[in-house]
């Protein structure tokens, strides 16, 4: 395991199973309000999971989700990708923002996978983290989605939820991910994720989360919390 989650498989504290299974009682009750939680990136394959994610940075799906058509059939895959003029690139991407460092480690990571995986997409983090512009949460993304490996995404809406119910009171990402990962089972990780994201859309928003009709608003100490409706 990665050097930032390590510690998932480390000792046992006092008290972890109890918080655990308070996780659980919790996450279940958010699986169940948000049952059509899923990744609302469209794509057809790794590469265009990839590339998506990656434009969703600073970006809404939805935006990302207008812009991906023309440009997927533009630049179907890594190899098309890697040859296209890089001009081209940006105005395909213009309307998702910072379009010219997207453009650039699109294409940087499109000639990696070309010169180094033949033009596939890798599904181990540490080879994925390497690719330009590919953070945990991009990695994380791929990783779950394309590949049903177990990962912890930790978006804005992971990070501001988690926080809220007590699960982690770090401020790092990548400290955020390895609390989460240590308080719940792998096999809940990309799932939890999904169920998050849709939470904090729909009902613990910033800054004023709808607790009064939050499915778990009874168990949760509202960690940070100054004011909801």
């Amino acid at each position: 395991m990665d050097k930032a989650v390590k510690s998932v498989d480390g000792p046992r504290t006092r008290g972890h199973g109890a918080a655990r299974g308070k996780a659980l009682e919790v996450l279940a009750l958010l699986e169940q309000a948000h049952a059509d939680a899923h990744c609302a990136l469209h794509h057809g394959d790794p590469w265009q999971l990839l590339v998506a994610t990656m434009l969703s940075a600073q970006c809404t799906d939805e935006r990302v989700n207008q812009v991906t058509p023309a440009l997927f059939a533009r630049c179907p895959d890594a190899a098309a990708t890697a040859v296209a003029d890089l001009g081209e690139l940006e105005e395909l991407i213009r309307s998702t923002g910072f379009f010219r460092a997207k453009a650039r480690n699109i294409q940087a990571t499109a000639k990696v996978l070309v010169n180094e995986y033949g033009g596939a997409v890798p599904r181990e983090l540490a080879a994925l983290v390497r690719l330009p512009g590919v953070g945990r949460k991009t990695a994380n993304v791929v990783r779950g989605v394309a590949f049903g490996e177990a990962g912890m995404v930790v978006d804005t809406h992971v990070k501001r939820i988690a926080f809220r119910l007590g699960w982690t009171r770090a401020e790092d990402p990548a400290r955020i991910e390895a609390d989460l990962c240590r308080l719940l089972p792998r096999e809940k990780w990309t799932r939890t994720g999904h169920v998050l994201i849709f939470h904090g859309r729909r009902i613990c928003k910033a800054p004023t989360p709808l607790c009064s009709c939050c499915p778990v608003s009874p168990c949760c100490p509202r960690q940070g919390v100054t004011r909801s409706h």
